[in-house]
């Protein structure tokens, strides 16, 4: 197949790396002219996937027409928060009505707290669209580490279609008709990784960690079936595998952010440093907390997160506030 990959981070890099090795015809788009020459110069991604090489079959390009002509799939690869704008230049680019727009990003858009799947069509119509997401850091997909994600379509020929398109040896890709399930999925998971990362800097132990997760799944199960996922698909690799790999992980750029805060740097200071490299958890609190407020889905972790990102809440407190909660039963919807 010829398919195009819409963004030159890390994740998007990876797949085009993936789809490379599986006998594709693969262009990987970035929006940065300079910065696809210097790519096309080295064979390598140093900015945002390093170490790894890129395949002499893959072509670079950093022009989005030329990208995108005669693709069966389209790959979404841009944070969410840019994703709108890569979609008003995809209003100009010719496309066949068969033609699968692939979304791979992590993230609900600020502000409007639209998922991927409601930009797309707002913005392009009923077009063919699919959601790829689970527990796949792009570092170790890039090196073959044996890796399992779901691909979820209301079309499950577009959805088949994408899983012969990935699956190999190393990626053991599954299918799925919950769009809405798999993408608060792989949105909701960076907002507990944030916090995750907190606890990590303050020091405290796997006990607190393991509490954080399981209460975690709960509340992004609750929060995703009030906005018409499926409980049970927070039980599989966008839920659950997704939250235990971005929770734990040394790849996590969400644990990351959510480490230093907990070591008491500020959110601004943390962000400079990451330069271009987007941790989405961050603006995904915002939508997150947002989103419980209009459903009445009670959100005690996403509700804290937010607080220590956009209201100046000490993390110390937070966890303090969480523990001495109101006593309950543990009954894991309600």
């Amino acid at each position: 197949m010829r398919i195009s990959v819409l963004s030159d981070g890390g994740w998007g890099t990876a797949l085009a790396m993936v789809l490379c090795d599986n006998g594709h015809q693969v262009t990987l788009w970035g929006p940065f002219p300079d910065y696809i020459e210097e790519m096309r110069r080295t064979r390598r991604n140093q900015r945002f996937l390093k170490g790894a090489e890129l395949p002499a079959a893959l072509t670079l390009e950093s022009d989005l027409g030329r990208a995108c002509t005669d693709a069966t799939i389209v790959v979404l690869a841009a944070p969410s928060q840019y994703l709108r704008k890569l979609l008003d230049g995809l209003l100009a680019v010719p496309r066949s009505p068969e033609l699968i727009y692939l979304n791979v990003a992590k993230g609900i858009e600020t502000g409007s707290c639209l998922r991927a799947s409601e930009m797309v069509f707002e913005k392009l119509g009923p077009v063919r669209y699919a959601i790829l997401s689970g527990p796949s850091h792009a570092e170790e997909v890039s090196r073959h580490v044996p890796t399992a994600v779901t691909v979820a379509s209301k079309d499950a020929a577009a959805a088949q279609l994408v899983q012969q398109a990935f699956m190999n040896n190393y990626l053991r890709v599954y299918t799925s008709d919950d769009v809405v399930g798999v993408e608060l999925g792989g949105a909701l998971k960076n907002v507990l990784a944030l916090a995750a990362g907190v606890l990590d800097g303050m020091g405290l132990g796997d006990n607190t960690k393991a509490a954080l997760m399981t209460r975690g799944i709960v509340e992004m199960a609750r929060l995703g079936e009030a906005l018409g996922g499926r409980a049970e698909t927070f039980s599989g690799l966008s839920g659950i595998g997704d939250l235990i790999v971005t929770c734990i992980s040394r790849h996590s750029r969400n644990r990351h952010v959510g480490e230093e805060l907990g070591k008491g740097r500020k959110l601004d200071e943390i962000q400079r440093e990451m330069g271009m490299v987007v941790a989405e958890g961050v603006k995904t609190a915002d939508s997150a907390y947002a989103l419980a407020r209009r459903t009445g889905v009670d959100t005690p972790i996403i509700d804290e997160v937010y607080a220590s990102l956009y209201l100046n809440r000490d993390p110390r407190q937070a966890v303090s506030d969480l523990m001495l909660r109101e006593a309950k039963p543990e009954i894991m919807r309600t």
